[in-house]
C-alpha cells in the first residue's frame, strides 16, 4: 500500500491497523492473524511478518551461522547460473544485486549440504525462492522460510512418476471422472503438466502478485494438501476447453502446463472458495492415508507404501465409512455397495449396505443392468428420505481378498467408465470392517454383531465362517437373485441405557468399578484383551460411529508398549501461540495449568485447554515468556481411554487412538500432572455428556 495516500481510508484500514498492531506487539500466533485477516488481501508491508508466523520461523536462530560459507558443491556452477538468472528478473538496485545473489546461492548450497541433496535446475527451488526474495528478508530468515516450505508444503517424491501425482490423478478421477478418462486416453499423466505447479506452489507460471496472493491464502490454511484442490480447480476451470481440444498430445500438455499463468488477482478469491468446496466433498482418507507425503520425519518411510499408480480409485477406510454416515449436516456421506457373492452377503453384511452381486456382470448381464438401475434408485431414495444409509458418495466393498475381488474391480471399472463421480472402494473390504468392529466393540460375543452387521441366513456365527472362506450352511442357491435388490436397514439404533450416570460415577471415582454397559457391536478375541485393566473399564459408545471406545479406568502401571506422542514431535512443525490469547478465546471452556510428564520422567510446564470438542496442550517455551507450542490437539472423540494412578491421583493419562485393517492403533499417549485433577476430569465429563446427548438424539 502506498504510504503517502491522503484519500479517505478504505473500510479495511481498521483491520489492517489491528493486524499491524498485533504483529508489532509480538507473540502473535497464526490463529490470531487468520481471525484478523479473514481471507482479505494482505497488505504488502505486513506480508513478511505474516508469512514468518505461518511458517513458524519467528524467533528461529541463524542456521547458517556455523557454516564456513564454502560454495564448493560439484554442481555449484549450475546453482550460481540459476541464482544469477533469478537476480536478473528482479527489480533490484544494481549495488544490492551482489549481496542478494550471495544470499540466495548460500541458502541453496547450505540446504543441499545439510540435507545431503544433489541440486538440479528441474527441482524448481529458484521459483520457490522468488516470492521469498521479494520480501527482502535477512539471509537467516530467507533460509528458515525456504526450509519450512520445503519441509511442510513440498511433498516428497515430487518428480516425474512420483507418488504425489498418482494421488492427484485419483482425486481428479473422484471429482471429474470424464476429464480424468479423457486425459488417461491421451496418456497425459498429471506429472506431465503439473510438475511445476506442485514443485513451485504455482510460482513457476504465475505473476509475482498472483503468486503472493495464492501463498497468502495457502500458508494461512496451514494444510499442505490444500494445494491439491487448487490444482484441481485449475483443471476443472479448463475442462470444457480440454475436452474440445483436437490438438496433439504435446499441445494439450503445453496448454495445461501454462494455464495457471492466466490467473489474475481477482480470480484468487473464487479459486480458494471453489477449492474449499471440493475439499469438503472429499473423503478424509485422502489426507489421512497419505499424510506421509509431507514433512521431514522418517515416519513416512514406515507408512503403508501402497502403489497408487495401480489403484483403481480412491480408497476409503472402513472407520471413515461408519463415522461419516453418523454425522449430521454437510460433509461426505457414503452409500455402501457390497459386491461380494450372495452367500457371503447373506451370511453377514453392513446393515446399511446395498447388495450388488458382481458375479452377475459376466454371468447374467441383463440382470446386472437391472440391479445397477435399482442401486441408483435406492441411492436416490435414501438421500431424499434422509436415511442413515444414504449418501451421494458410492463406496464399493469387496471381501478384502484380492482373488475374490476381481469381479468387484470390474464393476468399479464399469461405474468409472460411465463417468460416475464420487466413486471409492472400502480399504480392506469386509474383512477390514469385521476387524474394525471387533476393535471398537464394548460388549461380549454372545450378543453378536448387533446393529452394525445384519445377517439374512440364520445364525450369526456364520459370519465368522464366511470370513475364513467357508460357505455357510443353508444359504441361498448361489445366484442370490432375491438378494440383489436387498432392502437396506435405514437406522443404526443405539441403546439409551443409563450411560450418563455410569460415566459420571466413573469419572468422579475412577477406582470404583461399575457394571458393564451392553452394546450390540462385535467383541474382539479374548487374546486381544490381555491388559492390566479390568473388564469393567471400557465405558461408552462410538462417537458418531467413530472407532475408538472412550473409557475411563484406573491404572496400576504405565503401558510400556504404547506410543508416546512426544516421540513423534518435530519442533520445526509446531505452531507457536500466545498463551493468554488462547486462554481468553471464547470457545475455550476450561484451562488447567499442569505439567506434561514424559516417559523418562521429565516434566514440562503446560496448559491443558478444553473446548466443546477438543483438548489442547500448550507447552510453555522457557526462552519466550508468554508463548507456547501447541504440543497436541486432540479431538475428544479420539480418546480411547483416560486413567489415573491410585497412588498418584493427580497423574492423569490420556490415550488417543485410530483404527486400521490390523486393528485399533494407539496413536498418542499423554500424561499430565494436574493440581486440580478432579476439576479437569469433571470438565471432560461435561463434554462427554454432550457427545452422549448428540448420540441419543
Amino acid at each position: 500500500m502506498a504510504e503517502g495516500e491522503e484519500a479517505p481510508p478504505p473500510p479495511s484500514s481498521s483491520w489492517e491497523k489491528e493486524l499491524a498492531d498485533a504483529l508489532e506487539e509480538g507473540g502473535c500466533d497464526l490463529e490470531t492473524v487468520r481471525n484478523i485477516i479473514q481471507g482479505r488481501q494482505l497488505p504488502a508491508d505486513l506480508r513478511a511478518k505474516v508469512w514468518k508466523i505461518a511458517l513458524n520461523v519467528v524467533g528461529k536462530g541463524d542456521s547458517l551461522a556455523s557454516w564456513d560459507g564454502s560454495l564448493d558443491l560439484p554442481e555449484q556452477s549450475i546453482i550460481h547460473k540459476d541464482c544469477q538468472e533469478l537476480i536478473d528478473q528482479l527489480s533490484v538496485p544494481e549495488e544490492e544485486k551482489p549481496v542478494l545473489l550471495l544470499d540466495i546461492e548460500s541458502v541453496i548450497t547450505f540446504y543441499c549440504k545439510s540435507r545431503n541433496v544433489k541440486y538440479s535446475s528441474c527441482l524448481g527451488w529458484i521459483h520457490l525462492l522468488k516470492p521469498l526474495v521479494h520480501l527482502r528478508l535477512p539471509r537467516s530468515d530467507l533460509y528458515n522460510c525456504f526450509y519450512a516450505i520445503m519441509n511442510k508444503f513440498i511433498p516428497r517424491d515430487c518428480f516425474m512418476k512420483g507418488r504425489p501425482f498418482h494421488l492427484f490423478r485419483l482425486l481428479l478421477q473422484y471429482h471429474e471422472p470424464e476429464l480424468c478418462s479423457f486425459l488417461d486416453t491421451k496418456k497425459m499423466t498429471p506429472d506431465s503438466y503439473a510438475l511445476n505447479w506442485l514443485g513451485s506452489l504455482f510460482s513457476y507460471y504465475c505473476s509475482a502478485e498472483v503468486t503472493q496472493a495464492i501463498w497468502d491464502g495457502y500458508l494461512q490454511q496451514a494444510d499442505p494438501f490444500f494445494i491439491y484442490f487448487l490444482m484441481l480447480i485449475i483443471l476443472v476451470n479448463a475442462k470444457d476447453v480440454i475436452l474440445a481440444q483436437e490438438s496433439d498430445k504435446e499441445e494439450i500438455i503445453k496448454f495445461l502446463e501454462t494455464s495457471p499463468a492466466n490467473l489474475d488477482l481477482e480470480d484468487i478469491e473464487d479459486l480458494f472458495s471453489l477449492a474449499q468446496y471440493y475439499c469438503s466433498k472429499t473423503p478424509a482418507s485422502f489426507r489421512k492415508d497419505n499424510h506421509s507425503l509431507f514433512g521431514s520425519s522418517l515416519l513416512g518411510l514406515k507408512d503403508d507404501d501402497t502403489d497408487l499408480s495401480q489403484a483403481l480409485c480412491l480408497a476409503v477406510s472402513v472407520s471413515e465409512i461408519l463415522q461419516a454416515n453418523q454425522q449430521q449436516g454437510e460433509g461426505v456421506r457414503f452409500f455402501v455397495v457390497d459386491c461380494r457373492p450372495a452367500e457371503q452377503y447373506n451370511a453377514g453384511h453392513l446393515s446399511t449396505a446395498f447388495h450388488l452381486d458382481s458375479d452377475l456382470m459376466l454371468q447374467n448381464p441383463s440382470e446386472f443392468a437391472q440391479s445397477v438401475k435399482s442401486l441408483l434408485e435406492a441411492q436416490k431414495q435414501s438421500i431424499e428420505s434422509g436415511s442413515i444409509a444414504g449418501g451421494e458418495h458410492l463406496c464399493f466393498m469387496g471381501s478384502g481378498r484380492e482373488e475374490e475381488d476381481m469381479y468387484m474391480n470390474m464393476v468399479l471399472a464399469h461405474f468409472l467408465q460411465k463417468n460416475k463421480e464420487y466413486v471409492s472402494i472400502a480399504k480392506g473390504g469386509f474383512m477390514a470392517l469385521q476387524q474394525h468392529l471387533a476393535d471398537i466393540n464394548v460388549e461380549g460375543p454372545e450378543n453378536g454383531y448387533g446393529h452394525w452387521i445384519a445377517s439374512t441366513s440364520g445364525s450369526r456365527s456364520s459370519i465368522n465362517s464366511s470370513v475364513d472362506g467357508d460357505s455357510p450352511n443353508g444359504s441361498s442357491d448361489g445366484k442370490g437373485v432375491k438378494s440383489l435388490v436387498n432392502k437396506m436397514t435405514v437406522a443404526l439404533k443405539t441403546k439409551s441405557v443409563n450411560v450418563k450416570e455410569k460415566v459420571i460415577s466413573f469419572i468422579e471415582n475412577t477406582s470404583t468399578p461399575v457394571d458393564r454397559i451392553p452394546f450390540n457391536i462385535p467383541w474382539p478375541d479374548r487374546a486381544s484383551l490381555e491388559r492390566h485393566v479390568s473388564s469393567s473399564d471400557r465405558v461408552g459408545k462410538p462417537y458418531r460411529g467413530v472407532k475408538p471406545v472412550f473409557s475411563i479406568g484406573d491404572e496400576e502401571e504405565y503401558d510400556t508398549d504404547e506410543i508416546d506422542s512426544s516421540s513423534m514431535s518435530d519442533d520445526d512443525r509446531k505452531e507457536v501461540v500466545n498463551i493468554q490469547t488462547w486462554i481468553n478465546k471464547p470457545d475455550v471452556k476450561y484451562n488447567f495449568p499442569c505439567n506434561e510428564v514424559k516417559e523418562n520422567g521429565h516434566m514440562f510446564p503446560s496448559h491443558l485447554l478444553v473446548t466443546a470438542t477438543h483438548m489442547y496442550c500448550l507447552r510453555e517455551i522457557p526462552s519466550r515468556k508468554g508463548l507456547a507450542y501447541i504440543q497436541s490437539r486432540q479431538a475428544l472423540n479420539s480418546v480411547v481411554k483416560i486413567t489415573s494412578k491410585k497412588k498418584h491421583p493427580e497423574l492423569i493419562t490420556f490415550k488417543y487412538g485410530n483404527s486400521n485393517t490390523s486393528g485399533i492403533e494407539i496413536l498418542a499417549v499423554e500424561r499430565y500432572l494436574i493440581p486440580n485433577a478432579g476439576d479437569a476430569t469433571k470438565a471432560i465429563k461435561q463434554q462427554i455428556m454432550k457427545v452422549l446427548d448428540a448420540l441419543e438424539s
